[in-house]
């Protein structure tokens, strides 16, 4: 596989009410909602090996470890960076870090695998 560490990618989201808490029924507050910022950054670590993958193959989410450390309210600019850490055969495992206009807002690690992609379709 042509993937090596180091590869990264950021992803921008500016926070609406489809993007609250309240929306995605983890909450009742209009915040950022913490499934919300999760799929930003697992977006980062799409984006971080798109270009990387060999044709007919994709990668998909295989474990996620995330620690939300600030509320992000509506109309703010939040930022996920994805850098490729470790690639382990198939197994491609990511450091993920948020921010907001303000301060880093959640960190982590995600964990993808790569597929062959209409295998895993059954196709």
């Amino acid at each position: 596989m042509p993937i090596s560490p180091g590869t990264s990618a950021d992803v921008e989201l500016v926070v609406t009410e489809a993007d609250t808490a309240i929306a995605a029924g983890s909450g009742d507050v209009p915040v950022l909602a913490t499934p919300r910022l999760i799929a930003l950054c697992e977006e980062a670590t799409v984006a971080a090996v798109a270009g990387d993958m060999p044709a007919g193959m994709t990668s998909v989410g295989s474990r996620v470890d995330f620690e939300h450390l600030a509320p992000t309210h509506i109309g703010a600019t939040v930022n996920a960076r994805a850098v490729l850490t470790r690639v382990e055969g198939r197994t491609l495992t990511f450091s993920i870090e948020a921010t907001d206009d303000q301060r880093a807002i959640g960190r982590g690690m995600v964990v993808r695998v790569a597929v062959d992609r209409d295998r895993f379709l059954g196709n």
